[in-house]
């Protein structure tokens, strides 16, 4: 066999050698597609049906309360006469939703400080502890799993109930006091007092979990250095140190807090509402859009109509908090 030949086979024969350079990426390439199938198959699998669940009882719901906020619907969700802005301009006009903004501004004003500074003072108790600590921050943390519905019942039937055997009323008879009706429309409002506090029950341990978290992501080197620079322990390593790198959390914190007060509903209905309507400062917008909506006049449109304004208010209060704190940014 000569030097020109030698190497070369006859066609169909099989190759000697191994692939060529060429076969080798081909078949490299079909592997990774073939990989990258197998994954793109099993997400869908896994993420699939939440995908699904959430655009039919989350995306649809919301562009169907948009497009009623434009008809006519009383006493249907199948209207056909459009009215355009007409039910923006109703709802503006209407003293009693202006009435439940100005109950959201009381109620944020009590609710909001008040978590935010139990929920941090909890969470430095906590996170000092040596003994017990996970039990502490369970116990603390267990509330939030409890319904606002069933809170609010036990709030109003057997803590703040109103007669001499409830353990508030007991609570005062110890000390000589008459007993107060807690939930009287009349004054002074110690309905607040129910409100406010049922609320802080149920949410300060999921705060609580939120600033452990930021506190594990401060470096333990800056109290280290503070303490060699001769920063006394307390409220002059809280201020300077600890309080600036929590500054992202504080933040986080408070946009959630402002947006769950916006979000009020179980407690006000549950506790508040009866035959003779609502006491003042006592109906927030979500209950003022539940009766209009599913009250007696059962106006979807109207009530979708305050469900998009009060959306809009959430986005423009949530985006100019988030730009006034510089959220998201990196300090210089």
């Amino acid at each position: 066999m000569t030097a020109a030949t030698e190497g070369k086979t006859a066609p169909g024969a099989p190759r000697s050698q191994g692939s060529s350079p060429s076969a080798v990426l081909h078949g490299g390439e079909r592997a990774r597609r073939s990989r990258a199938r197998y994954h793109t198959l099993w997400f869908w699998v896994f993420v699939g049906p939440f995908a699904l669940g959430l655009g039919l009882f989350t995306y649809v719901p919301l562009l169907w309360s948009v497009g009623l906020s434009f008809l006519d619907a009383h006493n249907t969700v199948t209207p056909t006469h459009f009215v355009g802005f007409d039910n923006y301009v109703a709802v503006l006009s209407d003293s009693a939703f202006t009435g439940s903004l100005r109950t959201f501004l009381v109620f944020a004003a009590f609710i909001v400080p008040t978590t935010f500074v139990l929920s941090l003072a909890l969470a430095l108790m906590v996170n000092r502890m040596r003994v017990a600590r996970t039990f502490f921050r369970s116990v603390f943390f267990l509330p939030t799993a409890c319904s606002y519905v069933v809170a609010a019942l036990i709030w109003k039937m057997s803590v703040f109930n109103g007669v001499r055997f409830g353990l508030a009323n007991t609570v005062l008879g110890w000390f000589g006091a008459d007993q107060i009706a807690w939930l009287s429309t009349t004054d002074p409002p110690w309905y607040w007092l129910v409100i406010v506090t049922v609320r802080l029950w149920l949410q300060v341990g999921f705060y609580m979990i939120l600033f452990l978290a930021g506190f594990q992501r401060i470096d333990p080197v800056l109290y280290e250095a503070a303490a060699v620079d001769g920063a006394r322990p307390g409220w002059q390593v809280l201020r300077h140190i600890t309080l600036p790198q929590l500054r992202a959390t504080s933040i986080t914190v408070g946009l959630l807090l402002v947006i769950n007060a916006f979000q009020a509903f179980d407690e006000f209905y549950n506790l508040l509402s009866n035959a003779r309507g609502y006491p003042p400062y006592a109906r927030p917008p979500l209950v003022y859009l539940y009766d209009t909506a599913l009250g007696q006049g059962q106006n979807f449109g109207l009530g979708s109509a305050g469900a998009v304004i009060l959306a809009l208010i959430i986005a423009v209060v949530t985006v100019g908090q988030s730009w006034w704190f510089r959220l998201g940014k990196r300090e210089e």
